[in-house]
């Protein structure tokens, strides 16, 4: 039996044609009977008194003469398809159609692909075209040199946002966005835009790339923490716009190709923040964390739907926030804003804990010293449980959810639950 494409055509093309109301189309075999069929002799030109008629053209602007060209007709193949040649050119299409088996082929072909166009169909994409597009091409062809799996986290999340950005309008750069984080024992706010958002990251990101000895965004300013560098920003003579979306995203692409050519040892390169530091590896791990906290702000201000990342990222994130808790704690103990420490031990000795049992995506459960941050938590050393959901307690962190309403589920020491909530809200910044 003949294929699609071998030229053979039987009864069921016939009938096809019939329907589509398209012209017969000579296979390459009848072509080629019919170029031996035919007197290839030429006949010797005789004389004729008779002025030539003028060449006649048709709505290409092709004479008579042209049409007789091979390659003429073979360029006619696309618009007869289409039926949108001339009554002359469709008539010397279909004779050519007949003597060159290679053209029959091309047009048989042409016109199988216009029979595939349908009008009534809807031209918008199907929304999750690009994620299988992007995990089809990953899964059949591995990176050359594959992205860290510590830096996976900020770059799905810069990616994520990348996307929202992509997809909002001009005039939704200039939204208005309220920053939200904790200082003390109340929540703290920042009005800003779009744009100032991204300018933000920007800026705090530029931290990372200083340390990697990259441009930092900011130019000859002074060097200083997330607030100075965002404040310094923010204070330019001309306010952010949709301009600051190409750096931004320019930024994270090399942080990712930077941290990616240059080995192991470059993750436990320190990172500053101006009164802390931290390992590169967590310190994009904070970046991503951020990142996914501001592109739900963004979308919470322009109405667009988000997700919170994927549950291994998420329950990394959680980790880096369980790890910091006992620093962030003994720094409120010592402003005296959480209680005295009640039990200490020698470092690297297990100590009076915390039971921090996270539940959801990314969940799982962790032990928190509480009276100095060189300790080490122990479950036969709790004194108390609280238990929350995963994107809750992140939101705790990122100090958007007061501490006193964060908690689903606590039991044991009441003042060490608060002095551990209060302390986890005390991670954010703006």
């Amino acid at each position: 039996m003949s294929g699609p494409l071998d030229g053979g055509r039987g009864d069921d093309d016939e009938a096809r044609d019939e329907v589509r109301g398209a012209p017969r189309i000579p296979g390459p075999r009848a072509a080629a009977d019919n170029l031996e069929a035919r007197d290839l002799t030429v006949p010797p030109p005789q004389e004729d008194a008779r002025p030539a008629p003028p060449a006649q053209t048709g709505d290409f602007g092709h004479t008579t003469e042209e049409r007789l060209s091979h390659s003429v007709l073979k360029s006619l193949l696309g618009a007869w398809a289409l039926s949108a040649c001339s009554p002359e050119e469709t008539t010397a299409v279909e004779e050519h159609l007949g003597d060159c088996a290679p053209c029959a082929e091309e047009a048989l072909r042409l016109r199988d692909a216009v029979g595939l166009l349908h009008t009534d169909r809807d031209l918008d994409l199907d929304p999750l075209l690009r994620f299988r597009v992007l995990e089809n091409c990953l899964g059949r062809r591995p990176a050359r040199i594959p992205v860290p799996v510590w830096a996976n986290p900020y770059d799905a999340e810069t990616a994520r946002l990348d996307a929202l950005l992509r997809d909002i309008g001009e005039s939704e750069w200039h939204a208005p966005v309220r920053l939200k984080w904790f200082e003390g024992e109340s929540a703290a706010s920042r009005r800003t835009t779009v744009a100032g958002v991204i300018g933000h990251l920007m800026t705090v990101d530029g931290l990372v790339a200083g340390a990697l000895g990259l441009d930092d965004p900011l130019g000859g300013t002074p060097a200083g923490g997330p607030t100075e560098r965002t404040e310094a920003f923010w204070g330019a003579d001309e306010p952010a716009t949709r301009a600051v979306h190409e750096p931004w995203r320019d930024q994270s692409h090399t942080l990712i190709r930077t941290v990616s050519f240059a080995g192991r040892g470059v993750a436990e390169l320190s990172v500053s923040y101006g009164d802390f530091a931290l390992p590169l590896r967590d310190s994009l791990l904070d970046r991503a964390f951020e990142c996914w906290i501001h592109a739900d702000d963004i979308a919470d201000a322009v109405d667009y739907p988000y997700d919170p990342p994927s549950g291994s990222h998420l329950n990394r994130m959680i980790d880096l926030a369980a790890r910091m808790l006992p620093a962030a704690l003994a720094g409120r103990r010592r402003a005296g804003l959480a209680g005295p420490a009640r039990h200490l031990v020698a470092a690297g000795a297990p100590g009076r804990s915390l039971h921090l049992e996270v539940e959801g995506a990314g969940g799982g459960n962790w032990f928190i010293a509480l009276d100095s941050p060189a300790a080490v938590g122990s479950p036969d050393h709790a004194v108390a449980q609280v238990a929350l959901d995963g994107v809750e307690f992140c939101r705790l962190v990122a100090g958007h959810v007061p501490p006193e309403e964060a908690a689903a589920g606590q039991d044991g020491d009441r003042e060490a639950i608060r002095d551990v909530l209060f302390a986890a809200a005390s991670l954010s910044r703006l």
